[in-house]
Protein backbone atom coordinates (compact mmCIF):
# COMPACT_ATOMS: atom_id res chain seq x y z
CA UNK A 1 0.00 0.00 0.00
CA UNK A 2 1.11 3.25 -0.67
CA UNK A 3 -0.44 6.71 -0.05
CA UNK A 4 0.11 9.90 -2.18
CA UNK A 5 -1.05 13.70 -2.11
CA UNK A 6 -2.60 14.94 -5.08
CA UNK A 7 -2.65 18.82 -5.39
CA UNK A 8 -4.67 20.88 -8.08
CA UNK A 9 -4.31 24.85 -8.26
CA UNK A 10 -6.00 25.67 -4.83
CA UNK A 11 -7.37 21.46 -3.58
CA UNK A 12 -5.54 18.77 -2.42
CA UNK A 13 -6.87 15.24 -1.60
CA UNK A 14 -5.28 11.86 -0.19
CA UNK A 15 -4.92 8.74 -2.53
CA UNK A 16 -4.38 5.45 -2.00
CA UNK A 17 -2.97 2.74 -4.31
CA UNK A 18 -3.19 -0.85 -2.97
CA UNK A 19 -2.18 -4.04 -4.44
CA UNK A 20 -5.54 -5.96 -6.26
CA UNK A 21 -6.17 -9.61 -7.01
CA UNK A 22 -7.09 -8.62 -10.68
CA UNK A 23 -3.38 -7.59 -11.09
CA UNK A 24 -4.91 -3.90 -12.09
CA UNK A 25 -2.57 -2.42 -9.06
CA UNK A 26 0.34 -4.79 -8.88
CA UNK A 27 3.29 -4.98 -6.07
CA UNK A 28 5.02 -3.15 -9.00
CA UNK A 29 2.83 -0.74 -9.35
CA UNK A 30 3.05 0.12 -6.17
CA UNK A 31 6.65 0.50 -5.78
CA UNK A 32 6.78 2.49 -9.43
CA UNK A 33 4.23 4.75 -7.51
CA UNK A 34 6.10 5.26 -4.46
CA UNK A 35 9.62 5.96 -6.38
CA UNK A 36 7.95 9.13 -8.56
CA UNK A 37 9.36 12.23 -6.99
CA UNK A 38 7.46 14.57 -5.47
CA UNK A 39 5.76 17.65 -7.83
CA UNK A 40 5.71 15.00 -10.96
CA UNK A 41 2.54 15.12 -13.04
CA UNK A 42 0.59 12.95 -12.83
CA UNK A 43 -2.85 11.81 -14.70
CA UNK A 44 -5.05 9.84 -12.04
CA UNK A 45 -8.39 6.95 -11.86
CA UNK A 46 -9.71 6.13 -9.41
CA UNK A 47 -12.89 5.72 -6.25
CA UNK A 48 -13.74 8.49 -4.24
CA UNK A 49 -14.31 7.10 -1.13
CA UNK A 50 -14.79 8.15 2.69
CA UNK A 51 -11.64 7.98 5.15
CA UNK A 52 -12.39 5.79 8.35
CA UNK A 53 -11.17 9.81 9.70
CA UNK A 54 -10.43 13.36 8.80
CA UNK A 55 -7.46 13.65 6.27
CA UNK A 56 -5.22 16.46 8.03
CA UNK A 57 -2.69 16.70 5.63
CA UNK A 58 -5.50 17.26 2.61
CA UNK A 59 -7.41 20.38 2.09
CA UNK A 60 -10.07 17.85 1.29
CA UNK A 61 -10.32 15.95 4.68
CA UNK A 62 -13.62 13.61 3.98
CA UNK A 63 -12.87 12.25 1.04
CA UNK A 64 -9.81 9.97 -0.22
CA UNK A 65 -9.24 8.44 -3.74
CA UNK A 66 -8.55 4.64 -4.11
CA UNK A 67 -6.56 4.57 -7.38
CA UNK A 68 -6.96 2.28 -10.00
CA UNK A 69 -4.67 3.59 -12.35
CA UNK A 70 -1.80 5.95 -12.32
CA UNK A 71 0.08 7.51 -15.31
CA UNK A 72 2.77 10.12 -14.84
CA UNK A 73 2.73 12.24 -17.59
CA UNK A 74 5.90 14.62 -16.39
CA UNK A 75 8.54 13.16 -13.87
CA UNK A 76 10.23 15.84 -11.46
CA UNK A 77 13.10 15.41 -12.26
CA UNK A 78 15.68 17.89 -9.94
CA UNK A 79 15.74 17.80 -6.25
CA UNK A 80 13.45 20.09 -4.91
CA UNK A 81 15.26 23.47 -2.90
CA UNK A 82 12.45 22.85 -0.81
CA UNK A 83 9.78 20.68 0.92
CA UNK A 84 5.97 21.76 -0.11
CA UNK A 85 4.87 20.45 3.12
CA UNK A 86 7.46 22.78 4.84
CA UNK A 87 6.21 25.58 2.67
CA UNK A 88 2.23 25.45 3.65
CA UNK A 89 3.57 25.25 6.86
CA UNK A 90 1.34 28.37 9.11
CA UNK A 91 3.26 31.34 9.43
CA UNK A 92 1.36 33.39 11.82
CA UNK A 93 3.55 35.86 13.94
CA UNK A 94 6.86 34.94 12.29
CA UNK A 95 7.20 37.93 10.25
CA UNK A 96 6.31 41.62 11.53
CA UNK A 97 4.75 44.90 9.72
CA UNK A 98 7.58 46.80 10.85
CA UNK A 99 11.11 47.71 10.09
CA UNK A 100 13.45 47.85 7.56
CA UNK A 101 12.83 44.61 5.85
CA UNK A 102 16.13 42.50 5.03
CA UNK A 103 15.96 39.34 2.34
CA UNK A 104 17.26 36.95 4.46
CA UNK A 105 14.09 37.51 7.26
CA UNK A 106 13.04 34.26 7.79
CA UNK A 107 14.83 31.43 9.20
CA UNK A 108 14.48 27.98 7.99
CA UNK A 109 13.59 26.78 11.36
CA UNK A 110 11.23 28.07 14.00
CA UNK A 111 11.73 28.60 17.38
CA UNK A 112 9.38 25.64 17.56
CA UNK A 113 11.94 23.68 15.65
CA UNK A 114 9.61 23.15 12.85
CA UNK A 115 11.12 23.67 9.52
CA UNK A 116 9.76 26.44 7.40
CA UNK A 117 10.32 28.10 4.25
CA UNK A 118 12.04 31.69 4.20
CA UNK A 119 10.57 34.45 2.13
CA UNK A 120 14.27 34.45 0.58
CA UNK A 121 14.41 30.94 -0.92
CA UNK A 122 10.50 31.46 -1.86
CA UNK A 123 11.03 34.34 -3.90
CA UNK A 124 14.37 32.41 -5.49
CA UNK A 125 12.33 29.39 -6.41
CA UNK A 126 9.01 31.47 -7.09
CA UNK A 127 7.81 29.23 -9.58
CA UNK A 128 7.78 26.45 -6.69
CA UNK A 129 6.14 28.94 -4.25
CA UNK A 130 3.52 29.61 -5.80
CA UNK A 131 1.68 26.08 -6.15
CA UNK A 132 1.30 26.37 -2.10
CA UNK A 133 -2.83 26.12 -1.97
CA UNK A 134 -1.83 30.31 -0.04
CA UNK A 135 -0.16 31.28 -2.59
CA UNK A 136 -2.88 30.01 -5.34
CA UNK A 137 -5.78 31.63 -3.35
CA UNK A 138 -3.56 35.00 -2.90
CA UNK A 139 -3.47 35.60 -6.47
CA UNK A 140 -7.17 34.47 -7.31
CA UNK A 141 -7.75 37.13 -5.18
CA UNK A 142 -6.05 39.74 -6.87
CA UNK A 143 -7.35 38.72 -10.02
CA UNK A 144 -10.91 39.38 -8.59
CA UNK A 145 -9.94 42.70 -7.28
CA UNK A 146 -8.70 43.93 -10.67
CA UNK A 147 -12.05 42.35 -11.80
CA UNK A 148 -14.19 44.41 -9.01
CA UNK A 149 -12.19 47.46 -10.13
CA UNK A 150 -12.98 47.09 -13.60
CA UNK A 151 -16.73 45.91 -13.11
CA UNK A 152 -17.43 48.80 -10.74
CA UNK A 153 -16.19 51.71 -12.80
CA UNK A 154 -17.19 50.49 -15.83
CA UNK A 155 -21.12 50.30 -14.18
CA UNK A 156 -20.01 53.91 -13.53
CA UNK A 157 -19.93 54.86 -17.31
CA UNK A 158 -15.88 54.97 -17.12
CA UNK A 159 -13.56 54.13 -20.01
CA UNK A 160 -10.73 51.71 -19.66
CA UNK A 161 -7.76 53.26 -21.29
CA UNK A 162 -3.97 52.29 -22.32
CA UNK A 163 -1.33 54.74 -21.17
CA UNK A 164 2.42 54.55 -22.57
CA UNK A 165 5.13 53.94 -19.84
CA UNK A 166 7.40 54.98 -21.93
CA UNK A 167 8.08 58.71 -20.67
CA UNK A 168 9.29 61.88 -22.29
CA UNK A 169 12.58 62.25 -19.85
CA UNK A 170 11.35 65.83 -18.69
CA UNK A 171 8.22 64.69 -18.54
CA UNK A 172 8.25 63.06 -15.02
CA UNK A 173 12.26 63.88 -14.29
CA UNK A 174 13.47 63.64 -10.79
CA UNK A 175 15.39 60.77 -8.93
CA UNK A 176 12.37 58.46 -8.17
CA UNK A 177 12.38 57.26 -12.11
CA UNK A 178 14.46 54.70 -13.87
CA UNK A 179 15.58 56.48 -16.47
CA UNK A 180 16.83 54.93 -20.28
CA UNK A 181 18.27 55.97 -23.57
CA UNK A 182 15.14 55.84 -26.15
CA UNK A 183 16.88 56.64 -29.73
CA UNK A 184 19.33 59.04 -28.40
CA UNK A 185 16.35 61.10 -26.29
CA UNK A 186 16.50 60.90 -22.55
CA UNK A 187 13.45 58.92 -21.28
CA UNK A 188 12.24 57.19 -18.38
CA UNK A 189 9.94 54.60 -16.95
CA UNK A 190 6.66 56.09 -15.83
CA UNK A 191 5.71 56.45 -12.13
CA UNK A 192 2.38 56.87 -12.96
CA UNK A 193 -0.29 57.44 -15.42
CA UNK A 194 -0.67 60.85 -14.06
CA UNK A 195 -0.26 63.10 -17.41
CA UNK A 196 -2.39 60.80 -19.78
CA UNK A 197 -5.44 60.42 -17.57
CA UNK A 198 -5.70 64.07 -16.97
CA UNK A 199 -5.16 64.62 -20.80
CA UNK A 200 -8.04 61.81 -21.40
CA UNK A 201 -10.53 62.65 -18.87
CA UNK A 202 -10.67 66.42 -18.38
CA UNK A 203 -8.59 67.74 -21.76
CA UNK A 204 -10.52 64.76 -24.24
CA UNK A 205 -13.85 64.28 -23.50
CA UNK A 206 -13.54 61.09 -22.18
CA UNK A 207 -14.76 62.83 -18.73
CA UNK A 208 -14.68 59.20 -16.71
CA UNK A 209 -11.31 57.09 -17.58
CA UNK A 210 -9.64 54.30 -15.38
CA UNK A 211 -6.56 52.14 -16.12
CA UNK A 212 -4.60 48.91 -14.99
CA UNK A 213 -0.97 48.85 -15.17
CA UNK A 214 2.40 48.78 -14.61
CA UNK A 215 4.31 51.49 -12.15
CA UNK A 216 7.53 52.02 -11.38
CA UNK A 217 9.63 53.74 -9.01
CA UNK A 218 12.95 53.90 -8.68
CA UNK A 219 13.28 54.06 -4.85
CA UNK A 220 15.41 52.79 -2.55
CA UNK A 221 12.69 51.61 0.03
CA UNK A 222 13.56 48.39 1.07
CA UNK A 223 10.66 48.12 3.28
CA UNK A 224 7.31 45.80 3.68
CA UNK A 225 5.20 47.82 1.44
CA UNK A 226 7.33 49.07 -0.85
CA UNK A 227 7.53 47.62 -4.34
CA UNK A 228 9.79 49.30 -7.41
CA UNK A 229 7.21 47.53 -10.08
CA UNK A 230 3.90 47.81 -9.14
CA UNK A 231 0.15 47.11 -10.67
CA UNK A 232 -1.34 50.71 -10.41
CA UNK A 233 -5.65 50.87 -10.27
CA UNK A 234 -5.77 54.80 -11.39
CA UNK A 235 -8.55 56.58 -11.79
CA UNK A 236 -9.52 60.32 -13.63
CA UNK A 237 -13.33 61.64 -13.51
CA UNK A 238 -14.54 65.22 -14.62
CA UNK A 239 -15.92 66.92 -11.67
CA UNK A 240 -19.69 68.31 -12.18
CA UNK A 241 -20.59 70.36 -8.81
CA UNK A 242 -17.73 69.48 -6.19
CA UNK A 243 -15.07 67.38 -5.89
CA UNK A 244 -16.45 65.20 -3.18
CA UNK A 245 -17.93 63.36 -6.42
CA UNK A 246 -14.64 61.96 -6.88
CA UNK A 247 -14.59 60.74 -2.82
CA UNK A 248 -18.03 59.21 -3.39
CA UNK A 249 -17.17 57.15 -6.49
CA UNK A 250 -13.27 55.92 -4.43
CA UNK A 251 -15.49 54.96 -1.00
CA UNK A 252 -18.15 53.15 -3.42
CA UNK A 253 -15.53 51.18 -5.58
CA UNK A 254 -14.08 49.96 -2.58
CA UNK A 255 -17.13 48.74 -0.85
CA UNK A 256 -18.25 47.21 -3.81
CA UNK A 257 -14.37 45.34 -3.96
CA UNK A 258 -14.67 44.30 -0.83
CA UNK A 259 -18.23 42.75 -0.69
CA UNK A 260 -17.01 41.03 -3.58
CA UNK A 261 -14.17 39.37 -2.10
CA UNK A 262 -15.73 38.38 0.18
CA UNK A 263 -18.80 37.12 -1.89
CA UNK A 264 -16.98 35.79 -4.34
CA UNK A 265 -14.18 34.22 -2.69
CA UNK A 266 -15.00 32.80 0.47
CA UNK A 267 -12.53 28.98 -1.11
CA UNK A 268 -9.83 31.15 -1.72
CA UNK A 269 -10.04 32.98 2.03
CA UNK A 270 -10.41 30.18 3.75
CA UNK A 271 -7.40 28.64 2.02
CA UNK A 272 -5.56 31.76 2.94
CA UNK A 273 -6.52 31.62 6.52
CA UNK A 274 -4.98 28.37 6.75
CA UNK A 275 -1.49 29.38 6.13
CA UNK A 276 -1.83 33.13 7.00
CA UNK A 277 -4.63 33.05 9.97
CA UNK A 278 -5.91 37.03 9.53
CA UNK A 279 -8.84 39.02 11.13
CA UNK A 280 -11.51 39.98 8.54
CA UNK A 281 -11.40 43.67 7.39
CA UNK A 282 -14.07 45.55 9.41
CA UNK A 283 -15.76 48.65 6.83
CA UNK A 284 -18.70 50.76 7.07
CA UNK A 285 -21.34 52.20 5.09
CA UNK A 286 -21.08 54.71 4.19
CA UNK A 287 -17.51 55.03 4.37
CA UNK A 288 -16.09 56.79 7.47
CA UNK A 289 -14.65 59.82 6.48
CA UNK A 290 -12.56 61.90 8.98
CA UNK A 291 -10.60 65.68 8.13
CA UNK A 292 -6.74 65.70 8.39
CA UNK A 293 -7.44 67.87 10.85
CA UNK A 294 -9.67 65.75 12.63
CA UNK A 295 -7.30 62.95 12.47
CA UNK A 296 -4.34 64.92 14.10
CA UNK A 297 -6.49 65.87 16.96
CA UNK A 298 -6.72 62.08 17.68
CA UNK A 299 -3.53 61.60 17.90
CA UNK A 300 -2.76 64.36 19.90
CA UNK A 301 -5.70 63.37 22.31
CA UNK A 302 -3.46 59.95 22.57
CA UNK A 303 -0.36 61.46 23.50
CA UNK A 304 0.90 61.03 20.28
CA UNK A 305 2.75 64.81 18.89
CA UNK A 306 1.33 65.70 15.21
CA UNK A 307 0.56 69.48 13.91
CA UNK A 308 -1.84 70.02 12.00
CA UNK A 309 0.24 71.00 9.11
CA UNK A 310 2.63 68.62 9.23
CA UNK A 311 2.18 65.44 6.61
CA UNK A 312 1.48 62.18 9.23
CA UNK A 313 4.57 60.30 9.16
CA UNK A 314 4.17 56.13 8.24
CA UNK A 315 4.07 55.52 12.32
CA UNK A 316 1.53 57.89 12.97
CA UNK A 317 -0.46 56.80 10.17
CA UNK A 318 -0.49 53.14 11.76
CA UNK A 319 -1.10 54.56 15.22
CA UNK A 320 -3.91 56.79 13.94
CA UNK A 321 -5.51 53.34 12.47
CA UNK A 322 -5.41 51.55 15.96
CA UNK A 323 -7.09 54.81 17.26
CA UNK A 324 -9.92 54.63 14.27
CA UNK A 325 -10.25 50.96 15.10
CA UNK A 326 -10.92 51.18 18.52
CA UNK A 327 -12.92 54.46 18.20
CA UNK A 328 -15.36 53.68 15.15
CA UNK A 329 -14.65 49.93 14.54
CA UNK A 330 -13.35 50.17 10.99
CA UNK A 331 -9.75 49.12 9.42
CA UNK A 332 -11.28 51.31 6.47
CA UNK A 333 -11.46 55.03 6.26
CA UNK A 334 -9.83 58.43 4.40
CA UNK A 335 -9.23 61.43 5.43
CA UNK A 336 -9.66 64.93 3.30
CA UNK A 337 -8.18 68.36 3.74
CA UNK A 338 -4.80 67.86 3.65
CA UNK A 339 -2.46 70.91 4.09
CA UNK A 340 -1.44 71.97 0.77
CA UNK A 341 2.07 72.19 1.75
CA UNK A 342 2.51 68.36 1.84
CA UNK A 343 0.81 67.79 -1.22
CA UNK A 344 1.80 67.93 -5.26
CA UNK A 345 2.09 71.10 -7.01
CA UNK A 346 -0.79 70.02 -9.04
CA UNK A 347 -3.20 69.09 -6.03
CA UNK A 348 -6.05 72.26 -5.96
CA UNK A 349 -5.91 74.12 -3.06
CA UNK A 350 -9.07 74.31 -0.42
CA UNK A 351 -11.41 77.64 -1.87
CA UNK A 352 -12.11 78.21 1.68
CA UNK A 353 -8.59 77.81 3.33
CA UNK A 354 -5.11 78.40 1.44
CA UNK A 355 -3.40 76.36 3.82
CA UNK A 356 -5.51 73.22 2.78
CA UNK A 357 -6.25 71.14 -0.30
CA UNK A 358 -8.89 69.60 -2.03
CA UNK A 359 -6.81 66.05 -1.51
CA UNK A 360 -7.30 62.67 0.40
CA UNK A 361 -5.78 60.08 1.40
CA UNK A 362 -7.83 56.30 2.06
CA UNK A 363 -6.33 54.04 4.45
CA UNK A 364 -6.81 50.36 5.34
CA UNK A 365 -5.49 48.62 8.91
CA UNK A 366 -3.75 52.16 9.23
CA UNK A 367 -1.78 52.29 5.85
CA UNK A 368 -2.09 54.35 3.22
CA UNK A 369 -3.65 52.70 -0.15
CA UNK A 370 -5.12 55.69 -1.95
CA UNK A 371 -3.26 58.96 -2.67
CA UNK A 372 -5.48 61.62 -4.53
CA UNK A 373 -6.82 64.77 -5.21
CA UNK A 374 -8.69 67.62 -7.21
CA UNK A 375 -6.12 68.53 -9.91
CA UNK A 376 -5.42 72.15 -10.68
CA UNK A 377 -7.04 72.53 -14.38
CA UNK A 378 -6.05 76.51 -14.62
CA UNK A 379 -2.76 76.97 -16.62
CA UNK A 380 -1.91 79.87 -14.89
CA UNK A 381 -2.21 78.72 -11.52
CA UNK A 382 -0.75 75.04 -12.15
CA UNK A 383 2.34 77.24 -12.86
CA UNK A 384 2.48 79.36 -10.00
CA UNK A 385 2.02 76.41 -8.06
CA UNK A 386 5.03 74.61 -9.57
CA UNK A 387 6.97 77.62 -9.37
CA UNK A 388 6.07 77.97 -5.48
CA UNK A 389 7.90 74.01 -5.75
CA UNK A 390 10.87 75.21 -7.00
CA UNK A 391 10.10 73.59 -10.31
CA UNK A 392 11.52 74.86 -13.15
CA UNK A 393 8.96 75.79 -15.82
CA UNK A 394 10.22 73.77 -18.82
CA UNK A 395 10.16 70.79 -17.04
CA UNK A 396 6.63 70.66 -17.35
CA UNK A 397 5.74 72.56 -20.27
CA UNK A 398 4.14 69.19 -22.19
CA UNK A 399 1.77 68.82 -18.92
CA UNK A 400 1.05 72.43 -18.26
CA UNK A 401 0.19 72.77 -22.01
CA UNK A 402 -2.33 70.10 -21.91
CA UNK A 403 -4.62 72.24 -19.92
CA UNK A 404 -4.55 75.46 -22.81
CA UNK A 405 -7.27 74.64 -24.92
CA UNK A 406 -9.77 74.16 -22.55
CA UNK A 407 -9.85 71.80 -19.44
CA UNK A 408 -12.74 70.76 -16.84
CA UNK A 409 -12.25 70.69 -13.26
CA UNK A 410 -11.54 66.67 -12.53
CA UNK A 411 -9.28 64.86 -9.93
CA UNK A 412 -8.99 60.79 -9.18
CA UNK A 413 -6.69 58.93 -7.26
CA UNK A 414 -4.11 55.97 -8.13
CA UNK A 415 -4.15 52.78 -5.82
CA UNK A 416 -1.34 49.89 -5.56
CA UNK A 417 -3.20 46.88 -6.21
CA UNK A 418 -0.29 44.61 -4.68
CA UNK A 419 -0.91 46.87 -1.26
CA UNK A 420 -4.90 46.40 -0.95
CA UNK A 421 -4.53 43.02 -1.02
CA UNK A 422 -2.01 42.72 1.16
CA UNK A 423 -3.50 44.47 3.73
CA UNK A 424 -6.73 43.20 2.77
CA UNK A 425 -5.87 39.97 3.76
CA UNK A 426 -3.59 40.83 6.78
CA UNK A 427 -0.37 39.85 5.05
CA UNK A 428 2.82 40.90 6.30
CA UNK A 429 4.58 41.67 3.71
CA UNK A 430 3.93 42.91 0.04
CA UNK A 431 6.19 40.54 -1.38
CA UNK A 432 3.73 37.96 -0.62
CA UNK A 433 1.55 39.67 -2.92
CA UNK A 434 3.60 40.53 -5.94
CA UNK A 435 3.81 37.66 -8.64
CA UNK A 436 7.49 38.29 -8.63
CA UNK A 437 8.45 41.43 -7.20
CA UNK A 438 10.34 43.50 -7.88
CA UNK A 439 12.62 45.61 -5.18
CA UNK A 440 15.72 47.16 -4.49
CA UNK A 441 17.68 44.19 -3.68
CA UNK A 442 15.87 42.01 -6.56
CA UNK A 443 15.59 41.64 -10.47
CA UNK A 444 15.10 37.89 -10.61
CA UNK A 445 13.51 35.58 -11.55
Amino acid sequence: MVFVLIRSALYSVQGIAMETKDGRISQAMIKYIAGLPAESVVDIGGVVTVPDQPVDSATQKMVEIHISSLHCMVKARLALPFQMEDACRPESGLETDVGEYNEEDGAPEGEDGVIRVGQKMRLDYRWLDLRTPANQAIFRIESMVGCLFRECLMKKGFVEIHTPKLIGGASEGGSDVFTLDYFGQPACLAMSPQLHKQMTAACSGFERVFESGPVFRAENSNTRRHLCEFTGLDLEMVIQEHYDEVLDVMSDMFIYIFDGINERCKEELERVREQHPFEDLKYLRPTLKLTFAEGCALLREAGIEQGDYEDLSTTNEKKLGNIVKKKYGTDFYFMDKYPLAVRPFYTMPDPNNPKLSNSYDFFIRGQEIVSGAQRIHDPDLLEERATAHGIPLDDIKAYVDSFRHGAQPHGGGGIGLERVVMLFLGLPNIRKTAWFPRTPKRIAP
